[in-house]
């Protein structure tokens, strides 16, 4: 089965002061950051996409990012994949994700999970939380997220002050400021079939990367659209009200001249690898894809995870810089998407 795609971008926002670098300080990814979802939007893209990491080179607080680009855009989808809800206060969050929402008139997409191994040991604990008693920091995780899907419905539940320096509406106040419909926009980045099937069931799109628990043995791509299969069955098992949407990430680049082949050229022969995210986790991470656009096409339809998704994010080298980059996305949207039904 072939869906029609959303086609997005995902940056990880890599920032070195390496000379081959166009990214050589977190301004320079930042700035590039908010000039690459225009010039996306100007191609026909869907989404800006941005990844989330802490004590790295690389984007941390998505929210002002999300904001800018909202301001400066107009139709484009502008997500996360994902924010760590270890190291989030979900009332916090649910303020900065409300006003960057109203900025961008609604098109926010958000991407969060439990997180994966980060560049220090423990690293929410700088930020000040910790497991309850008898949970792990994956528990702690999914429990930020649960209270942060719960106010977003926008319901009161903070007692007011008798003597409150503005007036207040009647009842019991919420959050403001509240953003209609944002919780209906709001995805899991699952790591294994249990996750995504725990997804569905509190009604969140499902993000699903180039990495999951290698739970079978067979092929990314072959677990991977079992996983999104399961997600989709425990979704209509739910009864939610809407239809779900679900995205994959991929590095996908069609080889259209010598820079391209310079970069990647040498990466086409893209096989599954295996590894562990942590001691007791095997992890299969998902191929990359470059070829001539013909090759591309066929090696793509192979690729089952992509034909159960309704939204593909292609990874980029944000540190190429922006007219790389949106050469590298245009590519596919002009001469690999039309080709495969996915516009």
């Amino acid at each position: 089965m072939t869906r029609m795609k959303k086609i997005g971008f995902l940056s990880f926002g890599h920032w070195t002061p390496s000379p081959q670098s166009q990214t050589r300080s977190a301004s320079d990814t930042l700035l590039q950051s908010i000039e690459l979802a225009v010039a996306a939007e100007e191609l026909g893209a869907d989404g800006a996409y941005f990844r989330v990491h802490h004590f790295a080179r690389q984007l941390a607080s998505p929210f002002p990012l999300l904001a800018a680009v909202g301001a400066r855009t107009s139709k484009i989808e502008i997500g996360t994949a994902v924010i760590d809800m270890r190291y989030e206060n979900p009332l916090y969050m649910v303020e900065d994700a409300g006003s960057a929402d109203l900025i961008a008139g609604g098109r926010l997409q958000l991407g969060i999970s439990r997180g994966s191994p980060e560049q220090v040991i423990d690293g929410w604990r700088y930020f000040g939380y910790r497991p309850a008693e008898g949970a792990n920091d994956a528990d702690m995780g999914r429990r930020h997220a649960e209270v942060f899907l719960d106010l977003l419905r926008g319901e009161g539940f903070a007692e007011p002050n008798p003597q409150p320096m503005f007036p207040n509406p009647p009842g019991l106040l919420r959050l403001e400021p509240h953003a209609a419909g944002l919780r209906e926009r709001i995805w899991w980045g699952a790591g294994s079939n249990a996750t995504a099937v725990w997804a569905a069931k509190l009604g969140m799109n499902l993000q699903s990367s180039t990495l999951k628990n290698d739970e079978t043995g067979e092929a990314f791509h072959v677990q991977q659209a079992a996983q999104i299969r399961a997600y989709r069955a425990a979704w209509k098992e739910a009864a939610h009200s809407r239809e779900p949407r679900v995205s994959v990430s991929r590095s996908i680049f069609a080889l259209m001249d010598d820079r391209d082949r310079a970069y990647f050229g040498r990466s086409g022969e893209g096989e599954d690898q295996i590894g562990f995210i942590d001691p007791q986790t095997r992890a299969i991470f998902g191929r990359s894809y470059a070829a001539e656009p013909d090759a591309l096409i066929e090696q793509l339809r192979q690729d089952e995870a992509i034909a159960e998704a309704d939204t593909l994010l292609l990874t980029i080298p944000n540190q190429l810089g922006v007219d790389y980059c949106a050469h590298a996305i245009e590519a596919i949207l002009t001469h690999v998407a039309p080709a495969l039904g996915w516009r």
